[in-house]
This record gives structure tokens, C-alpha cells and sequence, in this order.
């Protein structure tokens, strides 16, 4: 990861910078019919037959019900009888539902009071939702559990522990048999023990895993009176004269990097012992594997021999693999950087942290999209993407339209992206936390996050993208196929068996194409309501519906259609940032 980029960042300069957006979202066409109510779960996800327990934060009518829904349908309904209850989820693994409480009204509509969704996956990597910790200070469990929480909310499964070791080379500070109470981390923070153990048991008790962060590759100045041999390293010359080395400021941070072979046999035992040794004394789940991308140099080993290091890192993961049986394992390809081989080594989900020159949206579709081809469909993606990167040079605040827009184009090509922690993330040394989330986006992204889980079946489980021919000659708005135009809606589209799911994605008031949205300027999407579409099929059609992050908390709205031979039309209801249709066949 290059999250040691630009050091400076850290420190910040510390005045107001105002984002261009403040502006509240109009999620619903009727808002009269809406009242959001918060609704939390017990768990991040659940294995099948699980238990799940639900708690509203007050009392609802007597006449409000719980509907339980997968896709479309509903699969449950029982009356709500008090601010807490259980549901026991059903037998079938890897399934996402949404869960709502309405009432039905007198002239036969209904009043939604909140939705959240819930994922039932026994194994969490086959969704991943990646979230991060990078601050390991002195906290009471009272405040670690406060943080997971949060998370937790927002259906985090997968946690990094970001910089908690102690050295890149020597993970662990003391011996396993008498680990030190703190010590300082390559930023030069003091990293408590009991805080990591902590965010471990909380995590756990949500049902997330921890994944402990390290490189594969990194040594640091004191690595050769800890073992570290000089016949590992990597060289800028054949003599071996000149280590490559990842230049950082100190202070504020206390060494530079020095990069190894990552697939010398010696450097992978000694490096396995030292995170055995880790991990004797933190119950962490796997290991987040970090490279710093492509050096863009000649690289040699000690004996002068040339070394290409994009194809050198699956060998050290399946050295992990073998010598850390048990624990997860997922490697960042910074820019996609030695992707292929990574795809074919024993990681549980796919990673990439991405960079100029991949800076529009259709580059982050792109990855995700070469990600599932690499693995063949079987492993999903998680995009480091930062958001609003130059205004994170100063405090202020993330521009809510640049967030949700990256989302949208990340949830609906099947990735998930990794922004939440402690707080969003904005640069790539992830303590920086100059910016904050308004009270807007906060909302917004539980919707999308309940989106991602409650429709996973749609937007992570396999299909094949393809381009639907969908038409409107309503002045509202102009259509076009992926990949996205500015001032324009684009429609990508995804075939799965007998349904078709078409998302359209509101560019028509973007300002950029840029995904990063650098200093805030990107716009709020113009809303359109009732807005006549058509499509051609040969192919007789048993249903349409819709669904956005945007509208009626997420749930599900049938939408009649008219069909004369191949022709189908039909009005879509309302489009913010991004609607997803499902034509049933």
C-alpha cells in the first residue's frame, strides 16, 4: 500500500475546508410515507439457522408488522410486539435479505418506519465488506466496542488492523511469553496491547474477523541485529551494493523501508516464525498482505540475478498459507500490480488499492470486472479507493455526491469498497482523518450498505455484464451504455439466468468523471421522477421491479410494464444516484 505517501499529510494544515455539498437527499416520492426509525442487528452476518436479534431504539403502534424479503419477495410476515425480537434466518447459505417495518394504512398504503438488511453467509469472504482500525492508543473496552458498533451498522465483516505491529520485520514487541505492554509503531504512536486485544474481542462478538496488516516484503533499520540477512534483500545493482528502499520522513516516522525478496524460501520461514509468534498472543483471523506497488526500477537479488517482482508474490502467500494454516489471507495489488498471480495463490477475496492512471469511474469498474476474470468469478473485490483526496490536505469534509456516486458505480459492478474505520478514509495513511462525514452521507451510506447486503444475491453472485438496450424519449434525461458520459445516465447491465438487472447511474449533473472527486466539486445528481422507458426482447417478460439505496429505504417496488411483441414500456418511478430494475423473464 502507498499509505506512506506524502508524509506530510499526517500533519495537515489545520484550517476549514468547506466541501461544496450540504445538501439533504430526497430519497422518497412521497416522504409523508416514510419515518425512519433506526434498526440495528446483533451480528454483521449469520451462519444458516442463525439467530438473529433485532432492537429498534422505541416503541412502534400495534398495528406495525416486521416483513422479512429476499429480492422481491416477501418470505415472512409477523406483527412487531415489542423494541426487540428474533428472527431464525433459513437453511440456505450466502443469502441477502431486507427486513422493514410498515404499516398498512386505511386507504390501503403503507407508512415504512425503517429497513435493515441482513447477510447469512457462514463464510464471510465470499461477501467481504472491508473496514479499518488504525489507532491503537490507550481505550477502554467501553470505547473499542463503541467503535465496532458503528461498523457493525453498516454490515463490516472483515476488519485490517492497520500499523499495529511493532516492526514490518518483527511483528511482535516482546516474546510470546512475556509480549510488552506498548510500544511504537512505524509512525511513531504508541500502540497499546490491550487495545488491540480489545478491537479483537469486539470484533468477534459481532461476528467480524480480524485481519492483521503487514508487507510482505518490508525491513527496517534495525532488521539485521534481528536476523534479517543481507542475501535477502532486494538491490538497484548486481553487485549488491544499493538496497531498495522506501524513503520516509523521520520524524514523524521512525525508520525508513527497506524491501526483501518477498519469494526468498529464507525470508518466507522467517518471516512465517515472526508472525507465529504475533499471532500467539493476538487471536487475529488473517493476515492482510500490503506491497507498495510497481517500482518502477531494475530489481536484483543478492547473487545479481534480475528479479520481475510482480511475479514474485504468490509465492509468498502460498508460503503463508502453508505456515499460517487456518488464517485467511488477502493481498493488496497496489494498481492492480502482480494481480494475475495473486488471483491464482490462496487468497480469500481480491484487493486493490487503485491509483493514477485509473482515475475515472470507468476504471473502477474496469478492475472489478478484470478482478472476476482473473479468478474466475470465485473471488469478489475490495477497492481502496480515497475519496476527496486533496481536500483531505486540510480539515473539512467529505462531498457527499463524490462518495455516493464512487459507490454506486463500485456496489453495482459487485465490489465493495473500503472507506469506514474509526472514521472515512480519505488519504492512504489511514490515521489521517482530516475530513468527516456530514449527517447526510452518514444516513446515505447505511442505505447503501443495507443495498449491498440485501440484493448480494444480484450485485455478487456471478451473472454476466452485458449491454441492454434501454430507451426514453423523455426530456428528462439521456441515456448511454457503459461506460458513463458526462450529463448523461449510464446504463450497464447483467444477465442472470431468467433475469435481466439493468442499473442506471445518474452522471447527469456530474461536473467530473474522476472518481476520487480531489477537491469536492463534484454535484448533486438531478432527481427524475416517472420517466418512460423501453426495451426490446424477444423474450416474453413476467415481471419488472426496482430498487435503489435512494428510494424507500431500498425495498423492493414492482413496476407495471406493457409488452406488445418484442416491445416493453414502462415508467420508473424516480432516479437520484442510481437505480437498479430487474426485468423477470
Amino acid at each position: 500500500m502507498l499509505k506512506y505517501f506524502i508524509v506530510l499529510l499526517l500533519l495537515g494544515v489545520y484550517v476549514t475546508s468547506c466541501a461544496k455539498s450540504d445538501s439533504k437527499i430526497n430519497k422518497y416520492s412521497d416522504p409523508k410515507s416514510v419515518e425512519i426509525m433506526n434498526i440495528a442487528t446483533d451480528k454483521a452476518c449469520y451462519s444458516p439457522g442463525d439467530h438473529v436479534i433485532f432492537k429498534i431504539d422505541e416503541s412502534l403502534p400495534a398495528t406495525v408488522s416486521v416483513r422479512y424479503r429476499h429480492l422481491n419477495e416477501t418470505i415472512k410476515e409477523e406483527a412487531l410486539s415489542d423494541t426487540s425480537w428474533s428472527w431464525k434466518v433459513p437453511a440456505t447459505d450466502y443469502t441477502g435479505y431486507l427486513i422493514d417495518l410498515y404499516e398498512k394504512k386505511d386507504d390501503g398504503e403503507e407508512k415504512i418506519y425503517g429497513s435493515i438488511a441482513v447477510d447469512v453467509s457462514s463464510d464471510w469472504s465470499r461477501f467481504p465488506r472491508y473496514g479499518f482500525l488504525s489507532d491503537f492508543g490507550q481505550m477502554n473496552s467501553k470505547a473499542a466496542d463503541a467503535i465496532v458498533k458503528d461498523l457493525n451498522r453498516y454490515h463490516i465483516n472483515g476488519i485490517q488492523f492497520y500499523d499495529c505491529q511493532y516492526d514490518h520485520h518483527r511483528p511482535l514487541a516482546g516474546t510470546p511469553e512475556k509480549p510488552d505492554s506498548f510500544w511504537i509503531e512505524i509512525g511513531s504512536r504508541d500502540t497499546y496491547l490491550s487495545t488491540i486485544k480489545k478491537y479483537i474481542d469486539a470484533a468477534h462478538s459481532y461476528k467480524m474477523e480480524a485481519m492483521f496488516y503487514n508487507l510482505a516484503y518490508g525491513a527496517l533499520k534495525d532488521a539485521k541485529t534481528d536476523g534479517v540477512s543481507d542475501q535477502w534483500y532486494l538491490y538497484t545493482d548486481r553487485l549488491h551494493t544499493i538496497k531498495e528502499m522506501f524513503d520516509l520522513d523521520n520524524p514523524p516516522f521512525k525508520s525508513d523501508i527497506w524491501l526483501v525478496d518477498p519469494s526468498n524460501p529464507e525470508w518466507q520461514q522467517y518471516i512465517a516464525d515472526k508472525s507465529k509468534d504475533f499471532l500467539k498472543v493476538f487471536d487475529f483471523d488473517g493476515y492482510h498482505i500490503d506491497q507498495l506497488g510497481n517500482r518502477d526500477k531494475n530489481l536484483y537479488a543478492y547473487d545479481g540475478a534480475p528479479v520481475d517482482l510482480s511475479v514474485k508474490f504468490e509465492s509468498f502467500i502460498q508460503a503463508m498459507n502453508t505456515a499460517l494454516p487456518g488464517k485467511k489471507l488477502v493481498m493488496n495489488a497496489v494498481n492492480q500490480y502482480g494481480q494475475r498471480g495473486i488471483a491464482d495463490s490462496p487468497v480469500d477475496f481480491l484487493y486493490t488499492e487503485v491509483w493514477d492512471p485509473n482515475n475515472t469511474y470507468k476504471d473502477l469498474a474496469s478492475i472489478i470486472t478484470d478482478n472476476d476474470s482473473f479468478s474466475n468469478g470465485e473471488k469478489k473485490s475490495v477497492l481502496t479507493a480515497y475519496m476527496n483526496y486533496d481536500l483531505a490536505k486540510a480539515t473539512g469534509f467529505f462531498n457527499t455526491p463524490g462518495v455516493l456516486l464512487t459507490d454506486a458505480v463500485i456496489f453495482a459492478f459487485g465490489g465493495a469498497h473500503l472507506e469506514l474505520g474509526e472514521h472515512m478514509l480519505c488519504q492512504p495513511y489511514f490515521p489521517n482523518n482530516n475530513l468527516k462525514m456530514r449527517a447526510d452521507l452518514k444516513e446515505a451510506l447505511v442505505h447503501y450498505y443495507d443495498f449491498m447486503v440485501a440484493y448480494q444475491n444480484l450485485l455478487r453472485d456471478g451473472g454476466t455484464f452485458n449491454s441492454p438496450q434501454l430507451n426514453s424519449a423523455d426530456t428528462q434525461i439521456e441515456l448511454n451504455n457503459w461506460p458513463p458520459q458526462l450529463n448523461k445516465v449510464s446504463v450497464a447491465g447483467k444477465s442472470m439466468g431468467n433475469k435481466q438487472v439493468i442499473h442506471l447511474i445518474n452522471f447527469s449533473n456530474a461536473v467530473t468523471m474522476n472518481w476520487n472527486d480531489a477537491i469536492g466539486t463534484q454535484t448533486l445528481p438531478k432527481t427524475v421522477e416517472n420517466f418512460k422507458l423501453d426495451f426490446t426482447t424477444p423474450r416474453t417478460v413476467k415481471k419488472i421491479w426496482m430498487a435503489s439505496p435512494d428510494y424507500n429505504l431500498g425495498l423492493a417496488t414492482e413496476i407495471g410494464f406493457s409488452q406488445s411483441g418484442s416491445k416493453v414500456s414502462f415508467t420508473l418511478p424516480w432516479l437520484q444516484y442510481w437505480d437498479m430494475i430487474v426485468v423477470e423473464y
